[in-house]
């Protein structure tokens, strides 16, 4: 995987999570360029496109979109995959998620992303570790605040 996007309906960027080394510039030039394609996209449209030598693959929950760039080779299902079981670790987590805890607790999610991906690739695909992980990361922090 070469990066993942939340982004809102109206555009909004939420997270962002680069895999590959690009400028600030750059970045922003893709982020711009991929909200405009997929958010004038039709609902009933395939969820996967070709952009430049990538695969997009994306899919909406609620008001968020999550974008993921893949290289040409790769499968666009388990992509689909990753994108829902990171949904399913943000609802567990957050209980049913929304845009707002993304936006107020932005470090949670990129935690639970950087637990489940690690360099583009799956780390873990047990949601019972994953979630193990982040509990007692949470534990750490609150015995941190306690010993202030």
């Amino acid at each position: 995987m070469q990066f993942m996007l939340l982004f809102s309906r109206q555009g909004k960027l939420r997270l962002q999570k680069w895999y590959v080394p690009l400028s600030d510039k750059e970045k922003k030039k893709i982020t711009r360029e991929l909200v405009q394609t997929v958010l004038a996209r039709k609902p009933k449209m395939c969820s996967f496109l070709e952009w430049r030598d990538l695969k997009i693959v994306y899919k909406r929950y609620a008001s968020l979109y999550f974008c993921c760039a893949i290289e040409d080779q790769d499968n666009e299902l388990i992509t689909l995959e990753i994108i829902h079981r990171y949904v399913e670790l943000l609802d567990k987590y957050f209980g049913s998620v929304c845009e707002l805890d993304i936006i107020f607790n932005f470090e949670k999610a990129y935690f639970i992303l950087d637990e489940f991906l690690l360099g583009g690739e799956v780390q873990e695909t047990s949601k019972k570790n994953v979630l193990k992980a982040i509990e007692q990361a949470d534990l750490l922090q609150e015995i941190w605040k306690n010993d202030i």
